[in-house]
């Protein structure tokens, strides 16, 4: 049986905390109805102690935006456990996200207390949150670099305290999958109480590795992942949205889960998400960028051309791509990319004239990066 994996969007928050992006409260509102309309089960819309105006924003969509839980973020301190409290008020299902460190480098360096001591602030976080609300979620910052033991043991006073999702982050983006892996595992089996919850991954892009620690994750029991649109956030970026959810669409079936999202809006939230931002999409990004399901070499351009799966492993009409698979002639290209795309410019030509304005083709594209179309249009018009 196939098991649902939970999808928490946390571009609003995460997100925004890329450098240089500033959402308004009209932004926010817009990305979020999109991913309500798209079935994501909960959105992280901010953080409400950072600022008056986010506090605002957060309850804006907590009033405006229905079809998903909405979440707001707290650290392990009263007034922001309020402050999220009373911007998500007005939420149908509200969400609140309570974070401690856990690491030994966190303990020592940012927040200056024993063990014992982050145990408490956990427990006494997590029963203040509760007050608002009986959804919350608990996250041992840096649990990746953490000491197992110590992990389960926050993670064990969280759930006491009535946590109902508890995150497992890689907060700098350092853990390798197969160690990721091990780490959930050891700690399901260290907190056997973990079976009344729900475990969550989130992950940074540091080392290129989130989107894999993800799939690692839930192969391991996670049944929440934490994905950014675009994968943009904090430094390299948070782990992104439409490359978890595609490939839980390509792997899914052997991994033995699905999600509720329809892939369709992709694209578009994508190109809404980037306009917003102000972060571009690169074009070799994956699902996503300007040149995913575009091909230019001749051997790639032949057998796409015969059968689209031959190097295509998702259809673009799956996720809403506004042009579908795409021939780019240049100097790489062959014959059934030329004949294939004059054909599509209404140009019919076989053999002697097709070779000949084949022939005219690779001269014009030497050191070319792109043949444009009225370029090839004035190749072929004297042979029409």
């Amino acid at each position: 049986m196939s098991e649902k994996v939970l999808v928490f969007d946390t571009t609003l928050r995460d997100g925004e905390q890329a450098a240089g992006v500033c959402f308004s409260v009209r932004d926010k509102l817009e990305i979020a109805g999109h991913l309500a309309s798209l079935g994501v089960d909960v959105i992280e819309a901010g953080f409400p102690a950072a600022s008056p105006s986010e506090c605002a924003a957060v309850a804006a969509v907590a009033r405006e935006v229905r079809g998903a839980a909405i979440c707001g973020l707290a650290r392990a301190v009263d007034a922001d456990i309020d402050a999220a409290g009373e911007a998500l008020r007005g939420a149908a299902a509200p969400r609140l996200h309570v974070f401690v460190g856990a690491s030994d480098v966190h303990l020592a360096h940012q927040l200056r207390r024993d063990r014992e001591q982050v145990v408490e602030m956990a427990r006494r976080a997590v029963r203040r949150a509760r007050r608002y609300s009986d959804d919350v979620e608990f996250s041992p910052m840096d649990a990746t670099r953490a000491d197992p033991g110590f992990l389960a043991e926050i993670t064990r006073a969280a759930l006491e305290a009535g946590a109902r999702t508890i995150n497992v982050p890689d907060t700098v983006g350092c853990a390798l999958p197969g160690a990721l892996a091990a780490r959930i595992r050891g700690l399901r089996a260290s907190v056997p109480e973990l079976e009344g919850a729900v475990l969550s991954f989130h992950g940074q892009d540091d080392l290129g590795l989130a989107t894999a620690n993800a799939l690692a994750a839930i192969e391991a029991g996670a049944r929440q992942v934490e994905l950014a649109v675009n994968g943009i956030g904090e430094r390299a970026g948070n782990t992104a949205f439409e490359e978890v959810l595609m490939a839980l669409r390509v792997h899914g079936a052997a991994l033995g889960v699905h999600t509720d999202v329809d892939p369709a809006g992709l694209c578009a939230l994508s190109a809404l998400v980037e306009e917003r931002s102000g972060i571009p999409v690169p074009p070799n990004k994956a699902i996503v960028g300007r040149n995913a399901f575009r091909h230019a070499s001749g051997i790639h351009q032949d057998g796409v051309l015969k059968w689209r799966e031959s190097y295509e492993v998702l259809d673009p009409a799956a996720i809403g791509h506004p042009r579908g698979s795409e021939i780019v002639l240049g100097k790489l290209s062959g014959r059934a990319g030329f004949a294939a795309r004059i054909r599509a410019l209404g140009f019919e030509l076989s053999g002697e004239v097709l070779e000949g304005a084949f022939r005219d083709f690779q001269r014009h594209a030497e050191g070319r990066r792109e043949v444009r179309d009225d370029e090839l249009r004035e190749i072929c018009r004297g042979r029409w």
